[in-house]
């Protein structure tokens, strides 16, 4: 009897462990989370947020008013953010989130201001696209529009 109470209470606190020290994160506390690295500008933290070859690519209208598409690997965006002058301040307020996920796969989508030393600079739309591997969401692929007009 004793060896089946024992077995019992290791049993409940194993488990009990398992839940409370899960650190699985949803892709909308992963987008949370990647905006507080780069606000920190932890370029450590930064590198963990993604895969390996992940693309960044980001909308505006030239002065003429045609699209342009601009790319750049996240590699170098880690390296810009650790070059940004340390008496600078800058903040990508987020309005909101918009999620979709299906399994393996989530967007994520978020409205955003964008201020640099206290002035507005830009706003647009981020749209993340996460996949889960081992458990965690890890970016693979970002992009944004960027645009100077009706930032209200």
């Amino acid at each position: 009897m004793k060896r089946i109470i024992l077995a019992l209470i290791l049993l409940v606190n194993i488990n009990g462990f398992a839940q409370t020290h899960n650190t699985e994160l949803t892709p909308k506390e992963t987008v949370q989370k990647f905006f507080e690295a780069f606000h920190a500008q932890d370029t450590v933290k930064l590198k963990n947020f993604a895969v390996e070859g992940t693309k960044l690519q980001s909308v505006s209208k030239d002065a003429e008013g045609n699209t342009k598409l601009s790319t750049d690997d996240y590699s170098k965006f880690v390296k810009s953010i650790a070059s940004i002058p340390a008496e600078a301040s800058f903040e990508e307020k987020l309005h909101e989130f918009r999620i979709e996920e299906n399994g393996l796969l989530a967007t994520v989508t978020t409205p955003y201001s964008f201020y640099y030393n206290g002035n507005l600079s830009h706003c647009g739309v981020n749209s993340f696209e996460l996949v889960k591997f081992n458990n965690e969401w890890k970016i693979t692929y970002l992009i944004d529009t960027r645009t100077k007009e009706n930032c209200n």
